[in-house]
């Protein structure tokens, strides 16, 4: 038929072409029907599906009304990050890794499942166990994609969960380094080893036997016990692995038995250390020449070696290894030192020099200009020395005694003198290496990647979230501590698939894309008293299907309808 509009605005079909009567079997092959899991039966039916106000042809078996005017739509959830995480999850083999480990519980547990959740909200929305127990999960759609309920993010389950874990640590990165390699093609001939803290806030007397003690912060909260982290990753930021230690442990004394600990997992290759001053000491050094195979390393010096070696360094030449950088090697036994400048490096270090000189003399400036009695000056004075270290150091500031109750004054001026020391050591490093013949430009390419180390510690501390921690048991900090670091080795995955297809956007910027991928329930009432649930995730947008198709992803389809009673609602 078609239409045709008359005078008047009448509009009237006329018939086109005759196809002649339809029998009652091609009436059933054209009703609209779909594939539903009935929950009550707990099997698949087929069901054709007539709007409430039709009635439904007595040759049609198989029918059931809708109530279109009353569908709603329910439960909104958090749908694209989760998948995207376990797409990961797969790649790296840690769910049949994890199945084989952990098992179930008597109750029916599955461990893996539980863990999955505890890493996902690790890399998606860090926080605590507690409200990734009372709010994360459910609007999330974890539970979706691993076909559980919310018993699977009970508190106490979580915490059972992280009991289980520490004992399989070292399989699981051996497990993992091979699985990169697979991937990825890497090599491990480059270590890089740094160590940070993290704090508690929780009381502090938990006894010399604790790993929770006070110690050196480098998050500047020293108020706080903390535990140490050890870390030791490849050049491009996949770890390999870390050890947590007492807060109270000195950088110096972790190098000997680190080195012990990647041989023994490893074994013995030939391998280059990369760390920076602080770490080795001298002792360490020797015994890493001495060995029967030597160990490589390539080191930062502290400033103390440089003040020895200042006047024989004066005396060599500079040689230009590559445009913006210039080296003097100094030959020593069994080793090399490599004085280094950076063009760029001085022109950073060199301004950052001068902003804190040009902020510190204003403030000084007001200082001088207030009144105030001793112990309050040497107060702000003492704030003004932690804000500005570096240009502090470059002041000579007398403080006259007085009386208590007479105003305080102060004097100030720059030290010429250490200001030509500073200068002359802006943007240039004193390296040490025994890999006397390797080229100076490819040593500090390879010293210089010490940042990827910094990073890891910046994603764990900050995308990651592993601090502050509550917890109590000491056990439970180091598997806390064990899943961020899990979470962690998704993350760098996720980063360097990012950096070989679309190399402008950091893993964090994908999972949010990503989170904009809801999950919701269409529910419509049907007339029979029951309800036909269409679980859906929402169609993905242009830049979706761009970095899918860069990442070489696709979506799933669309999970079947369900149709259970109508006063039972569960979940998808």
């Amino acid at each position: 038929m078609e239409n045709r509009r008359c005078a008047g605005g009448r509009v009237v079909q006329r018939p086109v072409l005759y196809l002649g009567e339809i029998n009652d079997s091609q009436r059933k092959a054209w009703i609209r029907s779909i594939e539903v899991f009935d929950e009550d039966q707990e099997q698949q039916n087929k069901l054709a599906l007539f709007a409430s106000d039709r009635s439904i042809p007595e040759s049609v078996a198989d029918g059931i009304g809708v109530r279109l005017s009353e569908f709603a739509l329910e439960r909104p959830r958090q749908w694209g990050a989760c998948w995207l995480f376990e797409q990961l999850w797969e790649q790296l083999g840690l769910r049949e890794f994890w199945r084989e480990k952990l098992g179930k519980s008597r109750e029916g547990t599955d461990w893996e499942h539980v863990l999955e959740v505890l890493c996902a909200y690790r890399l998606i929305e860090p926080g605590s166990e507690w409200r990734l127990h009372r709010h994360w999960y459910a609007g999330s759609a974890m539970g979706d994609l691993l076909g559980e309920d919310d018993a699977l993010a009970a508190k106490d389950t979580l915490y059972r969960c992280l009991d289980l874990l520490l004992a399989h640590k070292k399989a699981l990165f051996n497990h993992l380094t091979k699985r990169w390699q697979d991937l990825f093609g890497l090599k491990y001939e480059v270590l890089l080893y740094d160590l940070t803290s993290t704090y508690f806030e929780s009381d502090p007397h938990f006894g010399e036997a604790d790993k929770r003690q006070f110690g050196y912060s480098r998050d500047k909260r020293p108020d706080c016990v903390q535990v140490v982290i050890a870390l030791v990753v490849s050049p491009e930021g996949f770890p390999l692995a870390y050890e947590i230690m007492a807060g109270n442990t000195s950088d110096k004394t972790t190098l000997k038995g680190f080195l012990q600990k990647i041989e023994e997992q490893y074994g013995q290759a030939d391998r280059i250390w990369i760390m920076d001053r602080g770490i080795p000491t001298e002792e360490a050094l020797a015994e890493m020449r001495e060995r029967q195979k030597p160990t490589s390393y390539l080191v930062g010096t502290p400033k103390a070696r440089l003040n020895k070696l200042e006047a024989q360094l004066l005396e060599l030449p500079w040689q230009n290894v590559r445009p913006g950088l210039d080296v003097k090697l100094l030959p020593q036994e069994k080793e090399v030192y490599i004085f280094a400048q950076s063009r760029d490096r001085i022109s950073k270090e060199r301004s950052m020099r001068r902003r804190q000189m040009k902020t510190l003399r204003k403030r000084l400036k007001e200082l001088e200009g207030m009144t105030l009695k001793s112990k309050d000056l040497l107060m702000k004075l003492g704030e003004a020395r932690g804000r500005w270290r570096v240009a502090w150091r470059l002041m000579e500031i007398d403080v006259p005694e007085v009386a208590a109750k007479q105003r305080a004054t102060f004097t100030f001026r720059l030290n010429r003198d250490k200001l030509r020391e500073a200068r002359r050591r802006e943007g240039r490093y004193l390296l040490r290496t025994n890999l006397c013949g390797k080229d100076p430009a490819q040593l500090w390419q390879l010293y210089i990647q010490l940042t990827q180390i910094e990073e890891a510690f910046k994603n764990l501390k900050g995308d990651l979230a592993v601090r502050p921690i509550h917890h109590q048991l000491e056990k439970r900090v180091d598997a806390h501590i064990f899943v961020a670091f899990l979470a962690y080795c998704l993350h760098v995955t996720l980063r360097h698939r990012l950096r070989l297809k679309a190399p402008g956007l950091a893993p964090r910027a994908a999972l949010e894309k990503f989170a904009a991928i809801q999950m919701l329930d269409a529910r419509f009432p049907t007339t029979d008293g029951r309800w036909l649930i269409f679980t859906r995730y929402t169609q993905p947008e242009k830049d979706h299907k761009l970095l899918l198709a860069q990442l070489g992803l696709e979506l799933p389809p669309q999970s079947p309808p369900r149709i259970t009673a109508k006063s039972v609602v569960k979940p998808s």
